[in-house]
């Protein structure tokens, strides 16, 4: 009788069982690939985590981890301890990058953030509390959150996830099921539980690319908030727009450049010098990546007709909002 009640059960595995069974396969398949990628990272008495995003040992962790200083200490998932210089610092995105010296150290892969949807499986990574390489799982809450940074400006396209952060997970990765890094984990909100916030991988992909080339990033500053928006496929298809989302302005600093160039609320931002812009972060990109103080053509939509705007962006210091 105990024979054929084991072979019914083979037979007839429990549906729910199997399922939990594959998801668990997949967290471990991904936390195989990415945790040896998470590195702790030490400045003093406190800490937090970082994600290797090359060989050559260029690492991403948040600007308030390293909090100014010019090296941190880092320990990698082998257990070897060492020093690694700051190379830059982005408190208005709370980013920096930090230099490991080694080679052929094993990196995360950054993929594009703006693919994200509500309710999708991700895992954090970091060593909170300093238990190096904690895993937790959870779901995107929501998108196009903003953050506070340090200095009072806002980050915008920041990723709230249900996954648990603690203390010291701060500049660790963030982590979709194919194993690549959709977000830096930067914030709890103290007072709630499960909302935790990450800056995305697009803001981090652009960030980390100009610290690593420049040590810094000087921005160019419309004073214009803005958030993502879909694009009607009759207009892309009337307008040759290559896109299917725009960032619609949502208010305009009185005396601000994007103000003298005849921005309006409501007006959809497409393309900034003909590059296309899909969303806050692509403004961003293109605002640091052109000069300041130089004239510039920012195209919008507004009631359904294209317009191209002269504007003239100022440094970024000059201004609190973007």
């Amino acid at each position: 009788m105990a024979t054929e009640v084991r072979e019914a059960l083979k037979a007839e595995p429990d549906p729910a069982s199997a399922l939990l069974d594959a998801y668990s396969q997949a967290v471990i398949h991904v936390v195989d690939r990415v945790s040896a990628s998470v590195v702790n990272v030490r400045r003093g008495r406190s800490g937090g985590s970082g994600v290797i995003v090359a060989p050559d040992g260029y690492a991403l962790t948040n600007a308030h981890v390293v909090d100014g200083a010019r090296e941190v200490a880092v320990t990698l998932h082998t257990g070897a301890e060492m020093i690694a210089p700051v190379v830059g610092i982005d408190s208005a995105t709370d980013l920096a990058v930090i230099r490991i010296l080694g080679s052929g150290l094993p990196a995360a892969e950054l993929a594009e953030s703006d693919s994200l949807r509500v309710g999708q499986l991700v895992i954090a990574i970091g060593d909170p509390l300093g238990f190096h390489s904690t895993v937790t799982t959870g779901v995107v809450s929501a998108l196009g959150r903003s953050l506070s940074a340090r200095d009072g400006r806002l980050i915008e396209n920041v990723i709230q996830t249900d996954a648990a952060l603690n203390p010291g997970n701060s500049g660790g990765p963030l982590v979709n099921f194919r194993g690549e890094a959709i977000g830096v984990n930067t914030a709890i909100i103290p007072e709630a539980q499960g909302i935790c916030l990450a800056i995305s991988s697009d803001t981090a992909a652009w960030v980390s690319e100009a610290l690593i080339r420049d040590g810094r990033i000087r921005r160019g500053y419309l004073g214009v908030a803005g958030q993502r928006v879909a694009l009607p496929s009759r207009l892309m298809k009337e307008h040759g727009l290559p896109r299917e989302t725009g960032m619609m302005v949502l208010g305009v600093d009185p005396g601000s450049p994007g103000r003298a160039g005849g921005l309006r609320e409501r007006d959809v931002v497409v393309a900034f010098n003909g590059k296309p812009v899909s969303g806050v972060d692509d403004l961003h990109r293109v605002l640091s990546e052109h000069g300041v103080g130089v004239k510039s053509t920012v195209t919008v939509l507004r009631a359904g007709k294209k317009l191209e705007l002269e504007v003239v962006p100022e440094e970024r210091n000059s201004w609190v909002k973007d």
